[in-house]
């Protein structure tokens, strides 16, 4: 029995595959793009016989109907009312995988049907798939659903890791689904893999006194997500579209075709890096650079149904662009300019650039924040304005007139924040090269911190 992590680092999920005897395999809550899950079984000599989604995802479009096509088996909660083709479980429920069984354990709280999974040899556990129930360090957030069930699903959540979970043995080692990265509510940590007893000797929301200090310490912790969460259970639940071999490719548009299109309401995307990007790039352009975190921010910002088009560099991946877009259920890719940045100024599109300065240009300028209100609290810049990115797009007016520094970790979401900033017709800004370290080094400053 070997088992394979697959880690989507832009999301902060892993996904396993399981080689489980008799040269088949088993998925654990896939992504959408099927390609790595059979290239691995493929490089072992597997066959991938069947794929176990722990929940309902809000993050990412499953990939168990695509690895279904190949003929995989889908295990998934009874409880979730999954509307194609599956096996469904529930708690204490086994079912044979190869030379293994699995068996449904009940872990309702991150989402009500949620399931860890239990992989036996005979009588002998030898892991548990806890997908959003236990993580390293934490829990998953359980305000997925609607307000009035956040604390109600806190408090299952609490009986449930401590009735299945916590019961089981302390050196299991434990597979989660979310991990460092994810707006699940994983903290910060590069860990993604951990054992029963390192989680109840380690593991912060695991040593609240009672149920009533769990909840307290989880909600007080929740902060903000993607938009797109709120849509990605019902896509997962009826069944996202299945594309096998004909994944989509990035169409190129000529000039004429996206103006039209932009012209209908197409959402205009500049996935170049941040500094090409400042050199000059089309006035009214959103950029979003194209790196693990892409999706994130395309999911928080973006309206599921509007037509894609993104202007890029030439050596930038496609199949990239493309395969972060489906991964969140954002199938309306429309293309990207033929001809690039140099063809749109030769149709006469207006230009227009936005500086990236450095610490010691700064005198003068306001300093918007947008980074997340948990970021902002562990250090900041004296002065500084809290606007998160998610927010901005709606909060532009909290944002004092005069000239504005846009400023972030490293600077990407910083560009994101500006070009927001620039479309409601400002064009006083600037984005800060770097985070609060960098300020710090530059300037000899102390950032503050906030309680």
């Amino acid at each position: 029995m070997e088992i394979i992590p697959l880690v989507d680092e832009g999301l902060g999920n892993s996904s396993y595959l399981v080689e489980v005897g008799g040269g088949r395999a088993l998925a654990v809550d896939p992504g959408r793009d099927p390609v790595p899950y059979r290239a691995e079984a493929e490089r072992r000599g597997l066959r991938i016989a069947w794929t176990a989604e722990t929940h309902l995802h809000a993050d990412f479009v499953s990939g168990s109907r695509e690895l279904e096509a190949a003929g995989a088996t889908i295990l998934a909660p009874a409880a979730g009312g999954i509307d194609f083709p599956h096996r469904g479980l529930g708690h204490g429920d086994e079912i044979p995988v190869g030379d293994l069984t699995l068996r449904a354990l009940a872990t309702p709280g991150h989402t009500p049907e949620h399931l860890a999974y239990l992989l036996l040899d005979g009588s002998r556990p030898l892991a548990v798939f806890t997908g959003g129930s236990l993580i390293v360090g934490s829990v998953a957030r359980t305000d997925l659903i609607a307000p009035e069930e956040t604390e109600r699903l806190a408090r299952a959540l609490y009986r449930s890791v401590r009735e299945h979970l916590l019961a089981l043995p302390d050196d299991l080692p434990v597979y989660p689904t979310h991990g460092a990265g994810s707006f699940c509510s994983a903290p910060a940590g590069g860990e993604r893999v951990t054992t029963i007893g390192r989680e109840r000797a380690t593991n912060p929301l695991l040593a609240a006194p009672d149920e009533d200090a769990f909840v307290a310490v989880l909600l007080g912790g929740l902060g903000t997500y993607p938009r797109y969460f709120l849509r990605l259970r019902e896509v997962n639940r009826l069944g996202p579209r299945v594309y096998g071999d004909a994944w989509p490719v990035l169409e190129r548009l000529a000039v004429d075709d996206a103006r039209q299109l932009l012209d209908g309401g197409a959402e205009l995307i500049d996935a170049r890096p941040i500094d090409r990007y400042a050199e000059g790039h089309i006035a009214g352009a959103l950029s979003i650079a194209l790196r693990p975190a892409f999706a994130s921010w395309l999911g928080w910002l973006v309206e599921p149904d509007r037509p894609l088009i993104f202007v890029l560099d030439p050596e930038q991946d496609r199949a990239e662009l493309v395969r972060q877009c489906l991964k969140i259920g954002y199938e309306n890719v429309a293309g990207e300019f033929d001809g690039g940045m140099a063809a749109w100024h030769a149709a006469g599109f207006t230009m227009t650039r936005t500086p990236l300065v450095n610490a010691d240009a700064l005198a003068g300028r306001r300093i918007l924040d947008i980074r997340q209100s948990s970021e902002f609290t562990a250090g900041h810049i004296p002065g500084a304005l809290n606007v998160e990115l998610g927010s901005l797009d709606g909060n532009a007016e909290a944002v004092a007139t005069g000239p504005v520094a846009v400023m972030c970790g490293h600077g990407e979401r910083g560009m994101t924040g500006a070009s927001l900033l620039e479309r409601t017709g400002r064009s006083d800004v600037a984005v800060l090269r770097g985070g609060p370290p960098d300020w710090s080094r530059a300037t000899g400053g102390t950032l503050e911190r906030t309680r």
